[in-house]
């Protein structure tokens, strides 16, 4: 199967009660956001810039835990901003998970280690020497690290652990020069693959999750997938970006880029999804084989941003995830006060402007999902409940450390230019070098 058959099942039962209670409106998927802080500045989101990345800015435990209470989606995406960076994080996955939902860790990575040593340092006992000495072989920790998990828990805080229950759903844009580009860092690639690389060996389920861009290549997306599966990854997300108004602004105003040379229009998704359904054969992509048409453009769906809501600081964000339109105080009051009506796309007319290219997930999956068509509900319970796609190892062959690992990073050209024996300006002369490396990588992220 190419989820787990609990949570297969959780997800169809849920789906079915409501079918049965004829319930008009109801969540699959709470996206969750506790906290808008992050330590990326990842090109295209639109969380950033919208809201305060305050530390202080952040949802309480009780209010989180509620969230998921009060919708009662089946499945909960903590995400954010970085959720790792959440002060409770471990507190609010062990929470959730006691509720019994499934729970993705939705993150850029770059902590994922960290959490899984303290896990390590929970356990630790001499049958966990193996596991050190493998993790040590594939540098994947240090000998320091291994010296601190050896001193066992510091705390009586609970840990991340692995459970079938919970995915940590890892950002993947692309291999590693086009990763590392548009999160803006190098290097965040080299550490993602290194953080599952590890969560792997320990038992956890990871997950990928990409967004496709005007200027993602097609073939490599499909390198991406074959890289990853060869790493055993359990799944993957995909889906077209969307144009955040706040998102839009900053490009014009930090990168000097045009918003349109960036986000997709509902045709280049079309092009850019044209094998997506043979992708969801060969790879685990995770979702309805309904959605996959929709992005293929072999059919139509009718918007349901209310079955993946957003709560975050400021309350239930309406209409959508990628649209605010307002805040609510409770998840109902947000079903029954917004004009549903007002949104989406229907026979290809764009009920709102905003509307028009938007193909996104979390507006049209569960569409996928909700579906009453006896045929198609067959096509989506054939493909979730059937084989899983096996590991596909000859992806260890793709060339997926093309940037910074091999000297060819965006900011290559910068660091060779000031490279004293290059003729570049004096390696004391850090203003001077920090302005010319901020320049080139701006001039490449336009370019």
């Amino acid at each position: 199967m190419r989820f787990p058959l609990a949570l297969t099942a959780k997800i169809a039962a849920h789906i079915v009660k409501h079918k049965l209670l004829r319930t008009p409106k109801f969540a699959l998927v709470l996206q969750l956001e506790p906290l808008h802080t992050c330590n990326l500045t990842c090109t295209g989101c639109g969380r950033i810039r919208e809201y305060s990345t305050n530390l202080k800015d952040m949802m309480s435990l009780q209010d989180c835990l509620g969230a998921a209470e009060e919708c009662d989606a089946p499945m909960v995406s903590i995400c954010g901003g970085e959720p790792l960076i959440y002060p409770l994080i471990e507190e609010l996955v062990d929470g959730v998970l006691k509720q019994r939902r499934i729970v993705y860790v939705c993150t850029n990575g770059m902590f994922m280690r960290k959490k899984m040593k303290d896990y390590l340092a929970s356990i630790y006992s001499v049958k966990t020497e193996s596991t050190l000495a493998k993790l040590l072989e594939q540098k994947l920790i240090s000998e320091k690290d291994a010296q601190t998990i050896r001193k066992g828990k510091s705390s009586d805080r609970p840990v991340i652990r692995p459970s079938k229950w919970m995915y940590w759903n890892v950002h993947i844009d692309g291999l590693e020069y086009t990763h590392d580009l548009i999160v803006e860092r190098e290097g965040v690639f080299k550490e993602c693959v290194e953080a599952i690389k590890m969560a792997k060996i320990l038992g956890y389920q990871v997950a990928t999750n990409t967004t496709v861009y005007k200027e993602t290549d097609a073939q490599e997306i499909e390198q991406m997938f074959e890289f990853f599966s060869s790493l055993e990854v359990d799944g993957h997300t995909i889906s077209p970006g969307y144009e955040y108004d706040a998102a839009k602004k900053d490009m014009v105003k930090r990168l000097g880029k045009n918003p349109e040379d960036f986000f997709l229009t509902r045709k280049m998704t079309r092009e850019k999804f044209a094998k997506v359904e043979e992708w969801g054969q060969r790879f685990n992509i995770f979702g309805t084989t309904v959605y996959q048409e929709f992005l293929a453009g072999k059919r139509e769906l009718t918007c349901t941003a209310w079955a993946i809501p957003t709560r975050n600081i400021r309350g239930w964000k309406a209409p959508c995830y990628l649209m605010t339109d307002g805040h609510y105080p409770r998840y109902q009051e947000m079903l029954e006060k917004v004009d549903w009506d007002k949104y989406g796309v229907v026979d290809g007319v764009a009920r709102d402007t905003r509307c028009e290219n938007c193909m996104v997930h979390c507006g049209y999956d569960p569409s996928g999902a909700l579906i009453s068509n006896a045929r198609d509900n067959w096509k989506n319970a054939r493909y979730n409940f059937g084989a899983k796609p096996k590991p596909y190892y000859e992806g260890r062959n793709v060339r997926a450390f093309n940037g910074v690992s091999i000297n060819k990073g965006h900011l290559a050209e910068a660091k060779a230019a000031i490279n004293p024996t290059a003729g570049g300006c004096a390696s004391g002369d850090s203003s001077q070098r920090d302005e010319l490396l901020a320049k080139i990588a701006s001039s490449k992220k336009t370019n």
